[in-house]
């Protein structure tokens, strides 16, 4: 028989949503591979004077993707690329190549990811884990210039 642990809960906070912000964010990237845009979140939601709420992230592309990930060993990034290599590699017999052998797989990758994000923000940061990170993953070979649409809805200071 196993012991359950107790779990703890901290008490419930409540405020009224009063605001919704938005802002696009433009990120280059240079090639397949994770652009940390952390900091830029972090520099909106001070913008927008968030106090409580939630900070949604939207990528307006289907061969790029976002996700959270660990942000304090960099090799970890390299194995989740490797990953989505293998799970979508380029010479699969795909039939849509419109724009390259890596059409197919970019799309493919884009699935098994994430188009959006969605962050409580609590007492003005994100709520994130220690070693947290928010990605743009970019999928494609080449070097592209990505729009993201930010947007904060809660109470602002």
């Amino acid at each position: 028989m196993t012991l359950s642990k107790p779990t703890m809960r901290s008490t419930p906070s409540s405020v009224v949503a009063t605001g919704i912000v938005s802002s696009r964010l433009t990120v280059p990237t240079s090639g397949a591979g994770f652009t940390d845009i952390t900091r830029e979140v972090d520099a909106f939601l001070r913008e927008a004077r968030a106090a409580e709420g939630a900070v949604t992230i939207f990528i307006r592309h289907t061969s790029a993707s976002l996700t959270i990930q660990e942000n304090a060993d960099p090799t970890v990034l390299l194995d989740l690329k490797t990953a989505l290599d293998r799970a979508a590699p380029e010479n699969a017999g795909w039939r849509h190549d419109t724009e390259g052998p890596d059409d197919m797989p970019v799309h493919i990758k884009t699935m098994l990811t994430a188009t959006s994000l969605q962050i409580p923000v609590l007492d003005g940061d994100m709520a994130l884990g220690t070693w947290q990170g928010i990605y743009l993953i970019e999928h494609r070979a080449r070097p592209h210039r990505r729009e993201l649409v930010l947007q904060f809805i809660g109470a602002t200071k």
